[in-house]
């Protein structure tokens, strides 16, 4: 047996990875959630419904080719759990495995189709530096490994510095977000299929706020995907 197997299977033995829902040991094949835990999270399925309750949320805002949210997200759910691990504890690598997770499973559905570059919303300069990441970016990643769409990460940039909206009201939410991004390449998205990811959909604001930011980019057609929806679990 290899030296480096040995330390490995050591290693496994006296740290373990766990998973982080159930804190169950994982097993050989398992990373991040052990396979009970991940056929239980709530999935929407709404990739696979037209004009479906996502879709809605931005009739009359900005002209949507398609859109959903991967999995419903309520306070106190295990969707919380994952999110505040990708967000709040440095588990970035949770976001590209999810964002696979949830490419792998919309693949089939041609949610995908005709869709020539990815776009994940932007976090600030500066909440970028203290986190470390772009949450959203890692999710994008995932899409993108699986998908083979190439993720442009620096098309859009967050120009102004805002509060966190978990504890915002509805029109404190549109009001914090309004006109916070910019297109600093607007050529490469002309004529193109954009597809904007970020981790939570709560009001749409940031995702309306991202579209009005391309809304001069010339036959750019967008469509949009979460990986939770809020309000519901």
């Amino acid at each position: 047996m290899p030296m480096w197997s040995i330390w490995a299977d050591l290693w496994d033995l006296f740290f373990p990875e766990c998973c982080i829902i159930c804190d169950e040991r994982l097993m050989k094949h398992e990373h991040f959630l052990c396979f009970r835990c991940l056929a239980t999270l709530p999935h929407t399925n709404l990739h696979l419904q037209r004009n479906n309750e996502v879709e809605r949320n931005f009739w009359g805002k900005f002209p949507v080719e398609r859109a959903a949210s991967f999995l419903y997200y309520a306070k106190g759910s295990v969707v919380r759990q994952l999110l505040y691990e990708l967000k709040y504890y440095g588990n970035k690598e949770i976001g590209g495995f999810l964002g696979r997770y949830m490419a792998a499973e919309l693949l089939p559905s041609g949610f995908f189709e005709g869709i020539d570059y990815i776009l994940p919303v932007p976090l600030h300069r500066k909440k970028e530096r203290l986190r470390g990441y772009n949450q959203s970016e890692w999710l994008a990643k995932g899409v993108g490994s699986v998908t083979s769409i190439p993720v442009l990460s620096d098309v859009m940039e967050r120009c102004k510095y805002t509060e966190t909206q978990t504890h915002k009201g509805l029109y404190e939410r549109w009001e914090n977000v309004c006109d916070i991004f910019v297109c600093n390449t607007p050529a490469i998205l002309q004529g193109k299929h954009v597809l904007l990811i970020d981790d939570v959909l709560t009001t749409g604001a940031t995702i309306v706020s991202c579209s009005d930011a391309l809304k001069d980019v010339a036959d750019i057609r967008i469509s949009v995907l979460t990986l939770a929806l809020a309000g519901q679990g």
